[in-house]
């Protein structure tokens, strides 16, 4: 076999895993964008948290943790 055809084989090879790869990472951003878009809207629809609350409390909540385990 000659050498170009080789290089032309393993390329073709390396461009479909990265295709692959990037299609999985793609599905599973969008997977994750809709769950969390059910979730505010759920939370929203409920409850009354609006996604701005929801976003203050999720700042908050490192400082909340620290009180919780430090007691202080």
């Amino acid at each position: 076999m000659p050498l170009e055809l080789i290089i032309l084989l393993a390329s073709l090879l390396v461009s479909w895993l990265v295709f692959n790869w990037a299609v999985k990472v793609l599905k599973a951003s969008i997977s994750t964008a809709i769950a969390l878009a059910v979730i505010v809207l759920s939370m929203q629809l409920m409850f009354g948290i609006g996604p701005s609350q929801l976003f203050q409390y999720i700042i908050s909540l490192p400082e909340t943790l620290w009180k919780i385990v430090f007691g202080k």
